[in-house]
């Protein structure tokens, strides 16, 4: 059903007004213009399409729009703050944990979902919430490197 749909996104008040089953995904990339959170498979199995939702990460491409009415999404555009990538994304590109590059913006969210719940996480924590995102590159220990790295600048905190 179309209907009026109202969430905070990135900090700042947001309403569509679309079918409310199209899944956030959609809403992101062509009615916001958000298109740093990608397309993988479509059934939220991959983690490319990882965005935070309420603290916590969801697979976009498999939540419809409905279900963040009046909550607070977060997009890998919103990560950074007053020009300044977040540690996550500077640990990122300091450990070059990515080779081409299409999976980073669901690893990062999904990290940063991480550091929100554990902020100083052991090696074994990290590599089991990063399990189901996957890097077809291989690029798996940096992307590791990169959150140790980032929980380390950080101070044990996410921001």
């Amino acid at each position: 059903m179309t209907r009026a749909v109202s969430f905070t996104l990135n900090g700042k008040p947001t309403q569509v007004t679309v079918d409310d089953e199209r899944m956030l995904l959609w809403v992101l990339r062509y009615d916001l213009g958000l298109t740093g959170t990608k397309y993988g498979c479509g059934e939220g199995l991959c983690g490319a399409c990882t965005v935070i939702v309420d603290k916590e990460a969801v697979r976009s491409c498999s939540t419809p729009v409905k279900d963040v009415a009046g909550k607070q999404v977060l997009t890998i555009e919103g990560l950074s703050r007053n020009g300044q990538l977040h540690a996550l994304q500077q640990a990122f590109l300091k450990v070059n944990a990515f080779q081409c590059g299409y999976c980073t913006a669901g690893m990062v969210m999904n990290a940063y979902a991480l550091l929100l719940r554990k902020p100083r996480p052991t090696r074994a924590e990290i590599v089991q919430a990063m399990d189901d995102n996957l890097c077809r590159c291989g690029s798996h220990t940096r992307i590791l490197e990169a959150i140790e790295t980032a929980a380390a600048a950080t101070a044990g905190g996410a921001r």
